[in-house]
């Protein structure tokens, strides 16, 4: 009977356990979080790159690296949306990025970043204009698009309005 009783204990904590941890609150960052400590100050020194209005692209810094504790981690982070899969109606493949502009009319950020988001289930077009918030797994997989190269990857799970104004 004590045996049982253990074993129903046991099985209990562990069921617990894991819904807990299917339950946990993703991960709150801001840009500056996925770059390593030891490159903050190398980071800070650059600040964001200047506009270039002669019409050609610029080039991107490949300064920086990532966090590799971040990866597999559920996060929430804030960003700008730049398409790169859908239709009319959805996206599917964007780029999450700092600040406005970022990859357009300037050199690009550096990998660190920068963010390819894949949204399979699609976001609705008219929510990707302002800035969001967008949730899901962060992994640190660096891919390349024709706009620039990315340190992070997310598998979206939500897109939120980003409401900290």
């Amino acid at each position: 009977m004590i045996k049982r009783c253990l074993a129903l204990a046991t099985v209990g904590l562990l069921w617990f356990g894991l819904i807990s941890q299917a339950s946990a609150d993703p991960i709150l960052l801001d840009w500056p979080d996925l770059v390593p400590e030891n490159e903050r100050a190398m980071f800070d020194e650059k600040g964001l790159p200047a506009v270039s209005h002669d019409g050609g692209a610029a080039p991107q810094s490949l300064i920086g690296n990532v966090r590799p504790e971040l990866n597999n981690s559920e996060v929430k982070i804030p960003g700008f949306v730049i398409p790169l899969e859908g239709d009319q109606d959805t996206i599917t493949e964007f780029l999450l990025v700092p600040y406005f502009g970022a990859c357009i009319h300037v050199p690009p950020p550096p990998p660190n970043q920068i963010i390819y988001v894949k949204f399979p289930q699609g976001a609705p077009v008219q929510q990707l204009w302002d800035v969001i918030y967008v949730v899901g797994k962060l992994k640190t997989e660096n891919t390349h698009s024709e706009l620039a190269q990315t340190g992070y990857t997310i598998e979206g799970t939500s897109i939120e309005p980003y409401d900290d104004l």
